[in-house]
């Protein structure tokens, strides 16, 4: 077995795409509306979904938010320049909730940002964990 996905429900799927590919250097692998069940589906990742788990964006037409509740916790990702990271996503006007630096109680170099529909996404610098 493996992990093939992840699902996180989404308000705007356009706003949410363009944050995962623009800030977020994903790549969309494929899009797919279900006109009679009034859903939309995306899938977005760095390699085939036959390669590498992926994210599933799911959006309910006509739903523009969600209530995240207490029991999501974050998306993470892998990154060589933690620095470069945070700028290109600001600068794809993605929002940095927390700078980089050493995690508490370690030395792991986090970062945290926000996505659209408000779901964390930590950033690791890759050779600090």
């Amino acid at each position: 077995m493996r992990i093939l996905h992840t699902m996180i429900r989404v308000g705007n799927l356009e706003r949410s795409i363009d944050f995962y590919t623009r800030a977020l250097g994903m790549k969309l692998l494929r899009k797919t509306d279900y006109p009679e069940g009034k859903f939309t589906l995306a899938f977005l990742g760095y390699a085939p979904e036959s390669e590498a788990a992926v994210l599933e964006l799911t959006w309910n037409h006509g739903v523009e938010s969600y209530d995240l509740g207490n029991g999501y916790g974050h998306l993470a990702l892998g990154t060589e320049d933690i620095h470069a990271a945070c700028r290109h996503i600001e600068e794809a006007g993605g929002r940095i909730t927390r700078p980089p630096g050493p995690m508490k109680h370690g030395t792991t170099v986090i970062a945290f940002a926000e996505d659209p529909d408000g779901y964390k996404v930590e950033l690791i610098q890759e050779g600090t964990h």
